[in-house]
């Protein structure tokens, strides 16, 4: 991943391939933001004036390159909008110097180093700015180039373009301690966002539940976090009929994960489940064409619990976070589950599948009941659930259902604070008659209106009596198909990551909402 450092050199003394420096949206014009004085001395007080001649305007999301001054030890001078420009005695907020740095970042792809000399008021600032960076320059090259002779190589003769080698922090403080957490905790947050990232990115054919469990397994062992699978075998003895129902018509076998992290004095217990549909074909009732294409993206909740709980152990949190990761991948095959078919869940509760597309509340069931029995403080699932949150929010938003409404605000605000758009749906309780079932009881699909809610009165009925749960439909912002903007990349997203992590870290200091 790309390398983060706080550095001790001005912008005049900086030696890198290019220098980042802020501009604002102003009322007349593009307006310098804090941290760029330097920049604009080598520019004989012109840089503003400049830019405008150049057709920047300060907007978010705009990167502007210029051939660096004399006085400077850069060849490229960067300017990123940071949108409007603040009001008197206020600063920029997080979130746009998180894009700002992302944008710029992505500009940035195949230098080696690059100083960042934009607004930093405090370690918090600092910390956004190295977020975005960070996850700015990611790129998912794994099956780029490799032994094709005809393949476009970079300058170092490699089959892709590489990200930013290294950011260079300037006006950061390199020895204050609370700089120096906020780095750690950036980096160490965003090599897990970007795991997530490149799990939900690997094909398909390369990601299944057994290969995504060793993935999860290996982690376990150089962090320090238990790990149980649970495999075809025992999944039939334990008797998790959604999963297996799911999972029956694949060559790969479905598998059921816990990772438990836990501190020696952690007070409070976090239970953490993610969908990980590694490929969903729709089964049975087989999705339209168009719609498989980004299919395997359908494990994003899983990818982002995994990236949670590995993120928890490596920043020590107070707090005992358990994942469980509900892997299976759904095929049509002479095996597969058919509509009409009745599963007994892990609850003992019977299940008429009246649509093999609506699995992935299947396997969430299945975990959500298991992870339920340890009687966590509070329970959070992911999933990529439902396109109808997509038609309700969109692509950018994910939905927030809780059997708790100050659980669920908690939760909104936190996601809020950390740059995540989402919004607190409810759960209406008419909509729950339309999975009534004269044969089982309950049907996996109600109303056709108010899907996504539907989808979550669903999962209620597998949360043990009394824990506070929410969840996280994260359908539109999981995978991301346009082109990349701010900090986000092309393909998968690494969503929910930060908002649980700030959970963990919010339960961890007895604040759970």
């Amino acid at each position: 991943m790309t390398a983060l450092t706080l550095s001790t050199a001005g912008a005049t003394t900086l030696r890198a391939d290019a220098l980042v420096v802020g501009v604002g949206k102003g009322a007349k014009g593009p307006v310098l933001a804090p941290g760029a004085e330097a920049v604009d001395k080598a520019f004989d007080g012109k840089l503003a004036t400049v830019l405008e001649a150049l057709g920047a305007a300060g907007a978010e999301g705009e990167v502007t390159k210029l051939p660096a001054p004399a006085g400077l030890k850069v060849p490229v001078v960067i300017a990123a909008g940071l949108g409007s420009v603040p009001e008197k005695d206020e600063t920029y907020g997080a979130e746009a110097l998180r894009r700002a740095a992302g944008s710029a970042a992505r500009a940035l792809s195949g230098a080696k180093k690059a100083g960042f000399a934009l607004p930093i008021a405090s370690a918090e600032d600092a910390e956004a700015i190295a977020e975005g960076a960070l996850l700015g320059a990611y790129a998912f090259t794994a099956y780029q180039g490799g032994e094709n002779k005809l393949a476009p190589k970079d300058k170092n003769g490699n089959g892709a373009k590489l990200p930013l080698g290294e950011v260079a922090l300037l006006g950061a403080k390199p020895r204050d301690k609370a700089f120096k957490a906020a780095a750690e905790r950036a980096v160490a947050v965003v090599e897990e966002i970007n795991r997530a990232r490149d799990l939900i990115n690997t094909p398909p054919n390369d990601l299944y539940p057994e290969s995504f469990a060793a993935v999860a397994t290996a982690a376990g062992k150089e962090h320090g976090i238990k790990v149980q699978v649970l495999d075809e075998k025992a999944l039939v003895k334990g008797g998790f009929g959604g999963l297996l129902g799911v999972g029956q018509g694949s060559a790969h076998g479905p598998r059921l994960v816990k990772l438990a992290y836990t501190h020696p004095k952690a007070e409070k217990t976090l239970a953490l489940v993610g969908k990980g549909i590694t490929y969903d074909s729709g089964g049975i009732s087989l999705k339209p064409a168009g719609h498989n294409e980004t299919m395997k993206c359908d494990m994003s909740g899983a990818a982002a619990v995994f990236a949670t709980v590995v993120a928890a152990a490596r920043l020590g949190l107070q707090v005992n976070v358990t994942g469980w990761l509900a892997l299976a991948e759904n095929m049509p095959s002479g095996s597969a589950t058919r509509p009409g078919d009745v599963l007994r869940m892990y609850s003992g509760k019977t299940v008429e599948v009246l649509n093999t597309d609506a699995e992935g509340r299947l396997v969430l069931a299945d975990a959500l009941t298991r992870a339920s029995e340890e009687n966590p403080d509070a329970i959070v699932d992911v999933a990529t659930l439902t396109g109808a949150m997509v038609l309700a929010l969109g692509n950018r938003t994910f939905g927030i259902m809780a059997n708790d409404d100050a659980f669920r605000t908690s939760i909104h605000e936190i996601a809020e604070e950390v740059g995540e758009a989402s919004w607190p749906m409810p759960l209406p309780a008419d909509l729950r008659k339309g999975m009534d079932s004269p044969t089982a009881d309950i049907a996996n699909m109600g109303e056709r209106m108010g899907g996504g809610l539907v989808a979550g009165l669903f999962l209620k009925e597998f949360v043990g009596e009394g824990i506070a749960w929410a969840h996280l439909d994260i359908a539109g912002p999981a995978f991301h198909e346009g082109a990349p903007y701010g900090y986000t990349p092309k393909g998968g997203t690494g969503s929910a990551v930060r908002t649980l992590v700030k959970l963990a870290e919010r339960t961890a200091a007895g604040d759970l909402g």
